[in-house]
């Protein structure tokens, strides 16, 4: 059967241990052995491709788990609705292996990450009340959410700005306005293959 998953589409390590229905600790120990290719994310986190996993389980015969839960889950955390919003259908539109949410503000996004367990977090950085770099520390402290892989966005792009949230653990930050083929790819979604679908 084959995989819908594009080849830019990489794994986190807890859906990895989903789909080898193994502990994530496993995941690493498995990875840093060179059994199982990774990569690594600008922000040093590991990376998988779904091919590399399938042939590491076919060689270990090993099952996967069902390839419904290793869709990627997107949260964005954007008060802008209309752009949080266009975000969303962008994304869908782009890709069926995604499963988005969205928030629009910080306190929303403190009480659904912990049960959503976004694998991919895009950020606004100027939020009322709780903002972007509360909210991207908050992530990183919890350890059901401290994988996910932050983008963040803003419209007050400054080195400074840019260091400071890289320093609270998101990967890369965009400037507002961004070009929507870099941010697909930076999600892992092939902007090539989702337009000849």
């Amino acid at each position: 059967m084959q995989h819908k998953k594009t080849k830019k589409d990489y794994l986190v390590p807890s859906q990895v241990a989903e789909l080898l229905m193994v502990q994530p600790a496993a995941i690493r120990i498995i990875a840093e052995s060179g059994k199982l290719r990774s990569t690594r994310s600008p922000g040093g986190h590991r990376r998988f491709k779904y091919e590399d996993i399938r042939q590491y389980a076919i060689k270990n015969g090993l099952t996967l788990a069902s390839a419904e839960n290793d869709k990627i889950r997107i949260l964005i955390i954007d008060d802008d609705k209309k752009l949080a919003n266009f975000l969303k259908e962008l994304i869908e539109d782009k890709s069926d292996n995604v499963q988005v949410m969205v928030v629009y503000n910080g306190f929303e996004a403190g009480l659904c990450a912990g049960t959503f367990f976004p694998q991919v977090v895009l950020l606004d950085l100027m939020m009322p009340g709780l903002n972007g770099f509360e909210v991207c520390e908050l992530l990183m402290k919890d350890p059901s959410t401290n994988m996910a892989r932050v983008i963040a966005m803003t419209g007050y792009y400054t080195d400074e700005v840019v260091e400071r949230i890289i320093a609270a653990g998101a990967e890369t930050c965009l400037s507002k306005p961004f070009d929507n083929d870099e941010l697909l790819n930076l999600i892992g979604i092939d902007v090539e293959q989702s337009v000849i679908n």
